[in-house]
């Protein structure tokens, strides 16, 4: 059961054959200190525009005969900014990704979309439009945890699926491995999935072993004379799983004693392209809206091709250009069902690159510096499209600051369905819809906070970035630099961090009173595995090796 949702009486708009929601105002949804603080400076400015925004909500529902819009959400795992949607950089990469510069053409063009260090947290802010500190869900586990998204946060499919839209997930998931935090059990109709993620599923093969991008798991590569604990590996673990909501998830495609090669993680990525290209008939030929995930496992791969297609290469590079054409199948079949014209396809990273296959991989740092798991910029800046026919501008650009989070708030009030955000708990993500509808300049935006783990790394505030103190050492010293005239973090100004620090501390505590006043959730915890109906033999055994030594429940 999820905690207290606000909930406002529904009006009939006359020209309209949908229902209009009375839309919670900006005081009501629950904001973190520095929005408000931006308020004081622009509510007014941004409750006028607001008025005119409605009004093209509707003019675009109207053109559609009265059906809100269907929203697709692409994300892929680990590509830095730069790399994706435009053709100079294929030439720079040696790879060839057409459907994605298409696409970057038909689209506006996000240059300062901010995401979570790593794939699990920026998951986690867009399901709920919450840092992921804020959730619990804080940093990326690979195997057993017993830990996962709680079931008491609102996820974006809760808040859609609560408006009428029919909701779908194909590919990563990746929020925990307990059955509350399974998709099936936070808002969508029907779910395909991987309980863990790509470290268990493409790094933990003996094919990836002999490319040498894995050390001692697989044990044909070392004899193990002295080993005595004979379960410090990883096994037993669940691949994928099906589901539904409201019923038990089942694991496909492995038998009870088979090994997990290779060959299995490439057939799990075919069927997930199979079965988005699915979902998409399927829920094109409902009358409700619908929002769909496809949240596909390449390019995140560590064998290399034997005939690669492209120049580059690499093991990461060249599913890339694979998932390019994937990306093309989708969108063609979008097209196909006549709803394309009525549905917003976002397609982003989740992270920068993961840079400790950097070289091999086919992916570099370019542009800014650091990659995976990193506050800095490479960690955290990737690219991201919005398509939107007939109201986002296609071939557009703003350099207007966006956090992942703010999609959720956003989807939410393109969707009517603004009255089922939850406003007992701070939602960080704010409402972009401005910034889709009039272009640049019109963000409501201009900071963002960093985290790495449940440490607040660094301030992001208009072109400055404060890397966060030491212990002892002032702001007024801290490290500051203009993103700007140094991308790459590497040459701090004192000149800068004299004037600024006191501001970039004031920012730091606004944000620590609102913490303060809304205390972090705690993050879900159970027992593995849970809720999927036919564990193999393995498995099982290695959930009662889990849990043998976790304290009982009194």
């Amino acid at each position: 059961m999820k905690t207290k949702i606000h909930t406002l009486s529904l009006g009939l708009a006359a020209m309209l054959a949908t229902p209009v929601v009375t839309p919670l105002s900006a005081d009501e949804i629950i904001h973190d200190g520095e929005f408000q603080f931006l308020r004081q400076q622009y509510g007014e400015k941004w409750d006028k525009e607001d008025k005119e925004i409605d009004q093209q909500l509707a003019a675009i529902r109207e053109k559609n005969g009265g059906k809100r819009p269907n929203i697709l959400y692409i994300l892929i795992d680990d590509v830095s900014f730069g790399q994706m949607g435009d053709p100079k950089m294929n030439y720079v990469m040696g790879i060839k990704t057409p459907s994605i510069n298409k696409f970057s053409d038909e689209s506006l063009n996000l240059m300062r979309m901010y995401t979570e260090p790593s794939c699990t947290p920026t998951r986690a802010a867009f399901l709920t439009g919450r840092h992921p500190v804020r959730s619990g869900i804080k940093e990326v586990k690979v195997a057993l945890v017993g830990e996962g998204l709680p079931a008491n946060e609102v996820t974006i499919a809760e808040v859609l699926k609560s408006a009428g839209y029919n909701t779908a997930h194909v590919g990563k998931w990746h929020q925990g491995d307990i059955e509350q935090a399974y998709p099936h059990n936070q808002g969508f109709d029907y779910a395909a999935f991987p309980l863990h993620q790509q470290v268990q599923l493409t790094v933990m093969t003996p094919e990836s072993a002999k490319a040498g991008n894995q050390f001692g798991y697989n044990r044909s590569l070392q004899n193990g004379a002295f080993e005595l604990d004979k379960k410090f590996r990883p096994f037993g673990l669940v691949t994928g799983v099906e589901a539904k909501a409201g019923g038990k998830a089942v694991e496909v495609d492995l038998k009870p004693g088979e090994e997990w090669t290779h060959a299995h993680y490439v057939k799990m990525n075919e069927r997930y392209q199979r079965q988005i290209l699915e979902q998409v008939d399927a829920l094109a030929a409902k009358d409700e809206p619908f929002f769909l995930q496809y949240w596909p496992l390449y390019p995140l791969n560590f064998v290399f091709d034997e005939n690669p297609e492209s120049l580059n290469g690499g093991f990461h590079a060249e599913k890339l250009q694979l998932l390019d054409g994937w990306i093309g199948e989708l969108l063609e079949q979008l097209e196909k069902t006549g709803e394309a014209d009525n549905t917003i396809v976002v397609f982003m990273a989740d992270n920068g690159l993961m840079y400790h296959y950097e070289g091999p991989s086919g992916l570099s740092q370019l542009i800014y510096r650091g990659g995976k798991t990193n506050h800095l910029e490479g960690g955290v800046r990737v690219d991201a499209f919005v398509r939107w026919p007939g109201a986002v501008k296609p071939k557009s650009y703003a350099g207007d600051i966006v956090h992942v989070s703010d999609l959720f708030t956003t989807f939410a009030r393109v969707a009517q369905a603004t009255e089922h955000i939850p406003t007992d708990r701070v939602i960080d993500g704010i409402d972009q819809t401005a910034l889709l509808l009039k272009g640049e300049h019109h963000g409501r935006r201009d900071y963002v906070y960093i985290y790495e783990n449940e440490l607040l790394r660094s301030i992001v505030k208009q072109e400055y970035k404060m890397h966060m103190p030491a212990p002892g050492v002032p702001g007024a010293a801290a490290p500051v630099f203009n993103i700007f005239r140094d991308p790459r973090e590497e040459h701090a100004q004192i000149g800068t961090a004299l004037w600024s620090g006191a501001s970039f501390q004031d920012m730091a505590k606004r944000h620590a009173l609102t913490i303060a006043k809304y205390p972090h959730n705690k993050l879900g915890k159970g027992k593995p595995y849970e809720g999927i109906q036919n564990l193999r033999p393995e498995s099982k055994e290695t959930v009662e090796t889990f849990m043998s030594w976790h304290p009982k429940k009194k």
